[in-house]
């Protein structure tokens, strides 16, 4: 479960953050998952409610979590597609030249101070 590993970066992204600009707390945190980023956001959720117990400035903090979805290129005949719906091969050309564009990143996308 690589999730926790997620949450204890996030939170420690977060912390600096929060040390830098001189805030006291987070109301929350809100984050881009992709949709093939093999994250499981129901986990990454629990782990989270987990972890901010032992943050000084994120005891109370909201995790939001936004699905970027996964879009792939043909390099044949340039166009984009789902990926999750037609994988590897374009549904316009039937090309296996393709590349994922974005949807396996996560991303600290706000961070709310209160």
């Amino acid at each position: 479960m690589h999730e926790l590993g997620t949450v204890f970066y996030v939170i420690q992204e977060v912390e600096k953050v929060v040390e830098e600009n001189h805030l006291t707390q987070v109301a929350s945190v809100t984050l881009e998952v992709g949709e093939v980023s093999g994250i499981i956001p129901y986990y990454l959720t629990d782990c989270w409610q987990w972890a901010i117990q032992k943050s000084q400035y994120l005891k109370e903090a909201e995790l939001k979590i936004e699905t970027v979805p996964a879009v792939t290129f043909c390099e044949d005949c340039k166009q984009t597609y789902p990926t999750v719906k037609y994988a590897k091969i374009c549904p316009h050309c039937k090309s296996e030249h393709t590349y994922l564009l974005s949807g396996n990143e996560y991303t600290i996308k706000e961070i709310e101070a209160c």
